[in-house]
């Protein structure tokens, strides 16, 4: 009988892609919607129409992406024992074993060392954001995320860090109402991601995070609500007041509508766990993200 023998190469190509295709998975690139912060600076400082500020607002982008990958991933090697009991958490490479340890920490250290070299390459000032931004994801990985509501503060920290760098990249003073509205965005997003949190321990699918047993969802809820609230009137006082001409109250609808569809998913739907999956993919989020972005920009191009 004949014995077919089969070659080696192939399997280990195939064990290649594997492995490339877990690396780029742990590095979460669908969180890399937050970043899109960066441009706001650009946007509005009116430098709209400025490639060179384009680019630089870019490699900004860029940075920041590498950045946050590495910390997901640093995150993802802490805390792989707890995702192996989490229904969803469970299947991120290392957790699941398709991407090792160590490799994890690798190509973390490498990926943190591109990104503080591109926002190097922008000046000192974006080079010290980039090291707060890194050192801050660090604190919140390691003890921070522990810490009852110091918890979504810190990711509301993350995000005005965001909005500073995207500022910084592009040469302009950060405007205190850009600061004040990602800041209560932020915070919204934080408290809805836990109250679907809670739910989810509270029906048994999931062992939750032990910050958890210090919230409550009759305290999420109500925050969730202050803080949608807080958001959408510090916009459009920005949008009032901010500018010699009140024509970007225009926007606030959108951003009006924007959360209040978020409302209703985090509410009827239980889906604020991943808020990034939700801004990606709900057409009604995505139409108020667009109508938004298209008058901002035709209104700060022409006034």
């Amino acid at each position: 009988m004949t014995v077919t023998s089969h070659p080696v190469i192939p399997a280990e190509r195939h064990t290649a892609r594997t492995s490339a295709a877990a690396a780029l998975r742990g590095g979460r690139p669908r969180q890399w919607t937050k970043n899109a912060l960066l441009f706001a600076g650009l946007l509005f400082a009116g430098r709209a129409a400025n490639t060179t500020a384009w680019f630089e607002a870019g490699v900004a982008f860029v940075a920041y992406c590498l950045l946050s990958s590495a910390a997901y991933l640093l995150n993802d090697v802490r805390d792989r024992v707890d995702d192996r009991l989490h229904p969803v958490k469970r299947k991120r490479p290392v957790a699941s074993g398709a991407l090792a340890v160590r490799s994890a920490l690798i190509l973390a250290t490498a990926l943190a060392t591109a990104g503080f070299g591109l926002a190097a390459s922008l000046g000192p000032r974006s080079l010290i954001l980039a090291a707060g931004f890194a050192t801050l994801q660090c604190a919140y990985s390691c003890a921070l995320k522990r810490i009852p509501f110091v918890d979504v503060v810190t990711i509301a920290a993350l995000f005005v860090v965001r909005a500073s760098a995207g500022a910084a990249a592009v040469h302009v003073r950060v405007s205190i109402w850009l600061v004040a509205c990602t800041a209560l965005l932020a915070l919204f997003l934080g408290f809805a991601k836990r109250r679907a949190e809670l739910l989810l321990v509270e029906s048994g699918k999931a062992r939750g995070r032990a910050v958890l047993a210090r919230y409550s969802v009759a305290t999420t809820d109500r925050l969730v609500w202050i803080s949608a609230v807080a958001a959408v009137l510090a916009y459009a006082l920005y949008a009032a007041t901010a500018r010699p001409s009140p024509e970007m109250l225009l926007t606030a609808p959108f951003v009006a509508g924007g959360v209040t569809r978020y409302l209703y998913l985090v509410r009827s739907r239980d889906l604020g766990e991943e808020p990034e999956t939700v801004l990606l993919h709900d057409i009604p989020i995505i139409v108020f993200v667009a109508l938004w972005a298209l008058t901002a920009g035709v209104l700060l191009a022409t006034t």
